[in-house]
């Protein structure tokens, strides 16, 4: 089978390809960085260098492919990150449509029920429901929580100041998964096709609130006692700009679904389906990886 993957050689991307590869299916891969063409060769995948925000670029990428796999990536250039993610999403919808695909497997997000949503989830729903507009095109969102694989930016912060933070409470719970988990996701729905209609899968493994996380990394690299901290939303965005967040990223990744955990948004239709989850890999799991991680560092 022929299957379009976008997202170059991400977390989740470069998972998904070396399966659906060592599978037998031909991968077309979408990349905006010429230097990772080689890589790419070497998984025995087929680059494709251009840009997501060019729809002609797009739709030759997707034509004969029988699967996508769509994922937005990251913009730290734009003026507008809501806008750029509704835009995209809607040439990806647009595509499909010109070139007769019949099956995509979308990177949403948990939170992606609500139409005016906080952080990226209001427009993760404009995406969902354009993708959903599509008549004859089978379509499965995978909403994922918070990356585990984060954490790994926190690893300073522990070392050196013995704490983690962000802003909100420690006893707020955060839905935690790992990339690789919603690569095994993908791949299993690409690989014979099993969704059909509009479908919604969430790929949650654990949840954790940030006393908890504190403790479990802590513990795993040795430090006992590691605190949680509740910065200001102010706080957090300076801190995130100093760290070299655009401030966009960091407004709409970081400060805003802090904003929706407070308030409960954000979780409200995964605790109603939560059952349904998917997953894997629990924190204690990653602590092992996070350990590694803190001391390569070192």
């Amino acid at each position: 089978m022929n299957v379009t993957v976008t997202g170059s050689l991400g977390n989740i991307s470069r998972i998904l390809i070396d399966k659906l590869v060592s599978n037998g299916h031909e991968v077309k891969v979408i990349t905006s960085n010429s230097e990772r063409v080689k890589e790419i060769e070497q998984l025995n995948a087929i680059p494709l260098v251009g840009s997501v925000e060019d729809y002609e670029f797009v739709k030759s990428a997707f034509e004969g492919s029988e699967a996508v796999y769509l994922m937005i990536p990251p913009n730290f250039r734009t003026a507008d990150l809501k806008a750029y993610i509704k835009t995209v999403g809607e040439q990806y919808a647009n595509a499909l449509k010109a070139t007769g695909v019949k099956y995509a497997v979308n990177l949403s997000s948990v939170g992606a029920h609500l139409q005016n949503g906080l952080g990226p989830t209001g427009s993760n729903f404009h995406v969902e429901q354009k993708l959903n507009e599509l008549q004859d095109v089978n379509v499965l969102h995978l909403r994922p929580g918070m990356f585990l694989t984060n954490f790994y930016g926190a690893i300073p912060m522990i070392k050196h100041q013995h704490m983690l933070g962000n802003n909100f409470s420690g006893s707020v719970n955060l839905p935690l998964t790992h990339p690789k988990d919603i690569a095994a996701v993908a791949f299993s729905a690409l690989n014979d096709l099993s969704f059909s209609g509009k479908q919604i899968q969430y790929i949650i493994s654990d949840e954790k609130n940030g006393f908890e996380i504190a403790e479990t990394l802590g513990n795993a690299v040795g430090k006992s006692g590691v605190n949680w901290m509740e910065f200001s939303d102010e706080q957090l965005l300076n801190a995130l700009m100093q760290s070299g967040f655009s401030e966009q990223m960091a407004k709409v990744y970081m400060v805003e679904i802090g904003e929706a955990l407070r308030d409960g948004s954000f979780m409200e239709d995964y605790n109603k389906n939560k059952s349904l989850s998917a997953g894997g890999t629990t924190l204690q799991d990653f602590s092992k990886e996070f350990a590694a991680a803190y001391q390569y560092g070192n």
